[in-house]
């Protein structure tokens, strides 16, 4: 059950990657140019890629932190999951806005983006944890 979990979650991680890392705000990436890698745009094949496997690293990670503070429902689950992000992802993109020229919004649409994320394995473990 909680493999089917982190495979749920990490699959829903990467549709909300979609959405708030590439379609939301999409123009503000080309505000500084310069800050994003030259890459060939009509291969996008291996980033995309590797960018899913960490969503379902994340998505384990998650969970595992879950099972470790003893998770035993969805509103555990989204606490543990809210002070992960917030520890983590959070304060990496704030640090990362501070300190790269970033289109605010982009920031925001990051941050947002990997609270996703964090929240879909929450409740997967709110849900998988007390039936494991």
């Amino acid at each position: 059950i909680i493999v089917a979990a982190v495979f749920v979650a990490g699959t829903l991680a990467s549709f909300t990657d979609w959405f708030f890392m590439g379609m939301l705000f999409h123009d503000r990436y080309q505000r500084f140019p310069e800050t994003w890698w030259p890459r060939d745009k009509t291969n996008e094949t291996m980033p995309i890629l590797y960018s899913t496997a960490l969503g379902y690293i994340t998505a384990a990670a998650v969970i595992w932190l879950c099972a470790l503070a003893g998770v035993d429902s969805v509103m555990s689950g989204l606490k543990v999951a809210f002070i992960a992000w917030l520890a983590g992802s959070f304060v990496q993109v704030a640090t990362t806005h501070i300190w790269v020229r970033i289109d605010p919004m982009v920031s925001v649409a990051h941050a947002a983006g990997y609270l996703a994320r964090f929240v879909i394995a929450g409740i997967a473990a709110g849900i998988a944890l007390p039936m494991a």
